[in-house]
């Protein structure tokens, strides 16, 4: 059996990836089972983050998700809005990502990032309840952190190629650099 066929992973929750004071969170929308099977955010090898999260220059080579703890050497972080592991985003309820947000905004009030990044635009309408959001800054601002909507790394998402992704993330490191040399806090 493949780790995305465990039916023990399905609703595992992954630990997330964190420390206070990170320079950007990201939020995936909720672990696959892969990511369960694995313990390792963003897993499925059709999954786009690790390459563009290199490509958009926020590494500085090519992780594995099992090398996702270094993700905090570079000041970078990974949690969900939903922690429960589904096989398919669409089996999340409305009021599972509205909970979820207001988890989020709790643990990034905690921990006290500069950026919120949330990998999936309908993700964050649904948690925040911003329906007209679009890839790109936000006006709200999360627990204090500024907002930055991403498009969805899945390979199910079609409409993003992996170059057109990582310039979107390119636009949020540029931010997030901006930001630090202003020496500005969130």
């Amino acid at each position: 059996m493949e780790p995305e066929e465990s039916p023990a992973a399905r609703d595992r929750v992954v630990p997330d990836v964190v420390a206070g004071g990170l320079r950007v969170l990201f939020c995936g929308i909720n672990p696959s089972i892969m990511t369960a099977a694995t313990g390792h955010h963003f897993a499925h090898p059709g999954n786009r983050f690790w390459p563009v999260l290199h490509l958009s220059g926020f590494t500085s080579k090519q992780l594995k998700p099992s090398e996702q703890v270094t993700l905090l050497d570079y000041g970078l972080g990974i949690t969900n809005v939903v922690a429960r592991a589904t096989a398919r985003a669409d089996e999340l309820s409305t009021e599972e990502f509205r909970q979820g947000g207001s988890i989020l905004a709790a643990k990034v009030e905690a921990l006290r990032p500069a950026w919120l990044a949330v990998v999936g635009v309908t993700a964050y309408r649904t948690a925040f309840g911003d329906r007209r959001a679009q890839i790109g800054p936000q006006e709200r601002r999360v627990g204090g952190a500024r907002v930055w909507a991403l498009p969805n790394p899945s390979g199910l998402n079609a409409h993003w190629t992996v170059e057109t992704m990582a310039d979107e993330y390119a636009r949020l490191r540029s931010a997030v650099d901006e930001q630090v040399r202003e020496g500005s806090k969130p």
